[in-house]
């Protein structure tokens, strides 16, 4: 994570700060609200269920009254007559209009990042408030997350079983080398692989992007785990044994229950910094690393796990994944490329899709933290930039980073000071809070399930922002938010059925219906 306040302050006008109200009580204690649990599509006639969050924390995810969904197939209705009849009291400043023949990428799935920290944080509460965690994050009882980011060794959010900061990769000797990865060992992961293995029988699809801060130190030059060095590109065999160090990772967590769905060859590789594991990997060698060394050798394996290039910022990944991606061999082998939110605009993703329509895009990190304080603007951008910015610029998946850090954004090793979790866990109390994030990520997690494919539907600048699917299921999603100071009503249109709704300032709500229900009606 590069988290450079002081040298990159344009990049933090971002998120959020406002830790969501706390709860007292025994077990599991979250902000004053019982999680409420996303029903099924029940089979009601034409109705569109609504979930609702403000600015103001007076709704949390909360379920409001259904709504009607007007039929227009009859000639001489129009859908804006229609929805009028359902809401008279409320005058529409504009409408969306959604085609679900025009598609889109197809999702796979929404997150955070599983770190040493997160983990050793959940590794301490009691047995029965760590599984209903869990069970808050993984299943239909919350968030509802399908995947997780996993780093390669340690990160700037790695600790021992003390807590205590901890530089390490998988394959750590005192002197020497290691071509042939006879000192392998993920032993040091341990609290990871039991969490992971936890998670992973609560959501059995579950998908694992794994990420390397950094090789093994006996790679590079300099020999540091934590310094800004690169691998030794004078040595052909250092790059044979980190693409073994990689289908040894593969492996090990494969053996362990856990299936790795993709890996990116380097967190933030144009970023490096003494304070904590990094590691400098240009876009060519990048390139030629997939090319000679890291494609072959997933080919060999049989392993379905697939490769993704870049992993870091906007403001680079056009020039970055260009290099990468014409080169036509290494090419062969990547599935797509990755990014994170802390400098750029997401459109670099749709300008990166559109030079490179055959690869997919990922987005897989971004942070809140202590540097804005307030709920209604952090909600508004991160609903704004990644839950419908991300996926409307072609991001087929969603990743936060930490899933938990303490009330003092910690432990950390050497990274973000001031950085927030998607939960807050307090290790003195056992209080659990949900946290901007966690209801930002709700609105799309809970909602939009593997397999959604993106529809198309239309939304004018300055108003209310949205993004649609169709769910696997034949329901269909709209998450939208009014990131403006005035209430804003609207309505919605497809397929010549309507409903009309407004949103408050500072607010997000997610939409969901089965059309065929208002088709038939």
């Amino acid at each position: 994570m590069n988290i450079g306040w002081r040298e990159h302050p344009k990049r933090w006008i971002i998120l959020s700060i406002a830790v969501c109200c706390v709860a007292v009580g025994i077990g599991l204690i979250i902000n004053r609200r019982e999680s409420p649990v996303p029903p099924p599509v029940e089979d009601k006639h034409a109705e569109v269920e609504v979930w609702l969050t403000t600015g103001d924390q007076q709704h949390l995810l909360e379920p409001q009254p259904a709504i009607p969904i007007a039929d227009n197939h009859d000639a001489g209705t129009s859908s804006v007559d229609s929805a009028s009849q359902q809401a008279e009291h409320s005058q529409s400043e504009f409408t969306i209009r959604i085609d679900p023949g025009k598609i889109y990428q197809t999702m796979d799935g929404f997150g955070a990042a599983m770190t040493g920290s997160s983990v050793h944080l959940i590794n301490q509460l009691p047995e029965e408030q760590q599984e209903q965690l869990l069970k808050e994050l993984f299943t239909t009882e919350g968030l509802n997350m399908d995947m997780v980011r996993h780093t390669i060794g340690a990160s700037d959010y790695s600790v021992d079983e003390s807590g205590q900061a901890s530089s390490y990769t998988y394959d750590d000797i005192a002197s020497g080398t290691d071509y042939n990865m006879e000192h392998f060992s993920i032993d040091k992961d341990q609290e990871v692989v039991k969490i992971l293995e936890q998670v992973a029988r609560l959501k059995p699809d579950l998908k694992v992007l794994g990420t390397p801060w950094t090789a093994p130190a006996w790679m590079k030059y300099g020999e540091k785990t934590t310094n800004g060095w690169y691998l030794d590109y004078n040595d052909p065999r250092v790059y044979e044994a980190y693409a073994r160090y990689f289908m040894k990772y593969i492996e090990a967590y494969q053996a362990k229950g856990i299936p790795i769905y993709g890996i990116t060859l380097q967190n933030e590789p144009e970023f490096t910094t003494a304070d904590y594991p990094s590691m400098s990997m240009g876009a060519e060698e990048q390139a030629m690393f997939i090319r000679d060394y890291l494609g072959p050798a997933l080919k060999d394996t049989g392993l379905d796990t697939r490769i993704i290039a870049y992993d870091h910022n906007w403001d680079q990944a056009v020039e970055y994944t260009s290099k990468v991606l014409e080169d036509e061999q290494a090419a062969a082998y990547i599935d797509g490329s990755a990014f994170h939110c802390y400098a750029g605009d997401p459109s670099a993703m749709s300008e990166v899709h559109d030079r490179f329509p055959d690869k997919d895009i990922y987005f897989t990190e971004c942070s809140g933290g202590e540097w804005s304080p307030d709920f209604g603007e952090n909600l508004s951008w991160q609903m704004s930039t990644l839950m419908i910015g991300a996926p409307r610029n072609w991001a087929k998946n969603m990743l936060l980073w930490n899933i938990a850090l303490d009330p003092q954004g910690r432990p950390t090793n050497g990274g973000c000071t001031n950085c927030r979790g998607v939960v807050t866990i307090d290790p003195e109390s056992g209080e659990v809070t949900r946290n901007v994030e966690y209801y930002a990520l709700g609105h799309i997690s809970r909602y939009v399930r593997p397999g959604a494919v993106r529809i198309d539907s239309t939304q004018e600048q300055g108003k209310i922002e949205n993004v649609v699917f169709n769910n696997p299921d034949g329901t269909m999603v709209m998450v939208a938010a009014n990131t403006g100071e005035a209430e804003v009503s609207f309505d919605v249109v497809v397929d010549g059925d309507s409903f009309r709704y407004s949103l408050p300032s500072y607010s997000a709500a997610t939409f969901r219906w089965n059309p065929e229900m208002a088709v038939n009606s």
